[in-house]
């Protein structure tokens, strides 16, 4: 299928922009438009310089760190994969330990995350047992759910219980929608989000799972997996981008005008021109 002529510009091409990592993924904009993508299997956050292209290693300790989100103060938010945990990075690379554990268990393994604007975290924490895990690779918890970290943190709660494998995330720019991806039920769910967080509402957006995920100005959803495939909000498809690998993990909008699609798939990462622009 060919993306509508209002969302690209004529002529534009799939560019890699790095490759040679292990398993790319967790692509994070922050103020300027730099993007951070992590290379999980070998504990590695990068970062791309979009004036100038150049990818350098933010972190070598980064947690086995997966899907990443940049909150208001400029932090790094990271989904640490290594013991099951939240983790926070200030800009020299420093971590501290948001979040350890759920009730006196361990998290499955945190991986995918977004922030509402009023800054609490929606999380989810399927289960993809890992070769560097100490532990038991058994679930963790009863289940693979969403949950919800409120911006004091002094409250973390399941916010939905009935998902299958519940993996990426992103909710609207008005804090009011959220899209969940259950990715092992072959769904993608919109909700309602109200103001302590919890969730109401649930209604099936695509019949399509998704690694990650991202959205447009105008409300476009865009479902990651084979290629990049775009919906507008009525969950009609709209486009699709393919990409020359297996599996495409995950993708955001990055750069200063925020008209960049920057994809991680496999061992490299990707840009497409777009001439709607990311909202985050």
């Amino acid at each position: 299928m060919e993306i509508k002529k209002s969302l690209v510009p004529r002529d534009a091409e799939v560019e890699k922009v790095g490759e040679g990592y292990s398993f790319t993924e967790g692509p994070a904009v922050d103020r300027e438009g730099n993007v951070y993508f992590t290379d999980q299997p070998n504990n590695k956050i990068y970062k791309w310089k979009f004036s100038t292209g150049e990818i350098t290693v933010f972190s070598d300790e980064a947690g086995r760190s997966n899907g990443l989100y940049f909150n208001r103060q400029g932090d790094l938010i990271a989904c640490a994969d290594m013991e099951n945990e939240l983790w926070s990075f200030d800009m020299e690379g420093n971590h501290e330990v948001l979040l350890e554990n759920f009730k006196g268990n361990k998290l499955n393994g945190p991986n995918d995350l977004w922030i509402r604007p009023q800054g609490g975290i929606y999380l989810t924490d399927p289960l993809y047992a890992r070769d560097y895990w100490d532990r038991e690779p058994e679930m963790q918890q009863d289940g693979q759910h969403l949950y919800y970290l409120s911006d004091d943190r002094l409250q973390f709660f399941r916010v939905d219980e009935n998902l299958v494998q519940p993996n990426g995330l992103v909710g609207t720019p008005d804090g009011k929608k959220l899209y969940v991806a259950d990715i092992g039920d072959d769904k993608t769910y919109v909700y309602d989000i109200e103001e302590d967080g919890y969730l109401t509402n649930r209604q099936l957006f695509v019949e399509m799972g998704s690694d990650g995920m991202t959205i447009d100005n105008r409300g476009n959803l865009y479902l990651t997996g084979k290629g990049v495939t775009i919906f507008n909000s009525k969950g009609d498809q709209i486009g699709h981008i393919p990409i020359d690998a297996n599996w495409t993990a995950n993708v955001c909008f990055g750069a200063g005008d925020r008209k960049t699609l920057f994809i991680t798939a496999m061992d490299a990462v990707y840009t497409f021109p777009m001439k709607v622009r990311g909202v985050w």
